[in-house]
């Protein structure tokens, strides 16, 4: 599809969309609402910063006292992986994998890893050391520890050890509550973000985030909401959300992922805006359904520009993979190669 400007995209695909439509006629001309095209400056990020976090319900106190457990450590294909359990929100306990090289000492570069969804539920935390089917034979605890990296990764709500409960009941749970879904799961990962700096084996100065599919939105929210993060790469899912609704896939996505009210503030490129100057590596497959082409495109233009006024464009890219929703062989050494160069 060519590159279209984001509301000449709009007005050819509102109608598909169909948003609309439960509340009043709509015309030929129609077009979604769509915000106003401010945030997208790393100047205000601030306050864009405290309106996004606003708008993912009620959330524990963020200055509560974290807890954590250590339950174990092992050996594992040349690195050791410890289990913990955390109370991070006060509502449930939070299990979760470190990964460390052997024999490290000094303080080291540390990520904090984002599961993916893919209907996993039971999965969680496991694909950090075990991988998925759509991601590269090499789990992403190995390497990451080869290369020098302590690296941590949660069960998200409704995933792994934590999975009580369906996500549609969960979700709707919470909205009964004021309590937002996604806004408890990025909740979570900004605490374990608290605890993972204060390890004696951590350098909070050089700390990055990455994740595929659902671990790579959480990974565009870490960063967007925390500063301490310097590097961040997202695998497969940088979704420009109107793009999602002009052609008609929201089914793509889990209802986790649907935040109230977010676009009458924010686009994608808004949120993403808020990452910047710091660096941000995205890859995507040109053949993903959860990504369409035309959105990329808008991102893509739109975050270059935020880059190059924030006086830093090299530390915005954007990889694209002729490939569906799957790692690359060539987007895991670019994104490691990443990382490197910025933390």
């Amino acid at each position: 599809m060519p590159k279209l400007e984001r509301r000449a995209f709009l007005r050819t695909s509102a109608l598909g969309a169909g948003v609309m439509a439960a509340l009043q006629p709509v015309g030929a001309d129609a077009e979604l609402p769509v915000p106003k095209a401010v945030g997208r400056s790393f100047r205000d990020s601030a306050g864009r910063r405290a309106e996004l976090y606003a708008l993912m319900g009620d959330l524990p106190d963020r200055e509560r006292k974290l807890k954590a457990e250590k339950r174990g450590e092992s050996e594992r294909d040349g690195y050791l992986l410890e289990s913990w359990v955390f109370d991070l929100n006060g509502l449930e306990p939070v299990p979760a994998f470190l990964a460390r090289p052997r024999g490290a000492q000094e303080r080291r570069p540390a990520i904090l890893f984002d599961h993916s969804h893919g209907g996993g539920y039971d999965i969680g935390k496991r694909e950090f050391v075990e991988g998925r089917s759509y991601m590269q034979p090499e789990p992403w605890a190995k390497a990451l520890t080869d290369a020098g990296y302590v690296a941590l990764c949660i069960d998200h709500w409704c995933f792994g050890e934590r999975h009580h409960e369906t996500e549609e009941d969960t979700f709707k749970a919470m909205l009964w509550q004021g309590r937002v879904l996604w806004g408890m799961m990025v909740y979570d990962s900004l605490r374990a973000l608290d605890w993972l700096v204060t390890r004696a084996d951590v350098d909070p100065a050089r700390v990055g985030t990455l994740g595929m599919s659902m671990g790579s939105t959480m990974a565009q929210w870490l960063a967007a909401l925390d500063e301490r993060v310097k590097a961040t790469v997202d695998i497969n899912c940088l979704t420009e959300y109107h793009t999602l609704l002009a052609v008609k896939n929201l089914k793509g996505h889990g209802i986790y992922y649907y935040v109230p009210a977010l676009l009458k503030h924010f686009t994608a490129s808004d949120v993403n805006a808020l990452i910047a100057p710091r660096a941000h590596l995205g890859i995507a497959g040109l053949r993903d359904d959860l990504t369409p082409v035309a959105g990329l495109d808008i991102i893509d233009r739109e975050l270059g520009r935020v880059y190059a006024e924030a006086g830093h464009p090299e530390r915005w890219k954007l990889l694209r993979y002729d490939v569906p929703h799957q790692e690359t062989p060539e987007g895991r050494r670019e994104a490691l190669a990443f990382l490197k160069a910025n933390l």
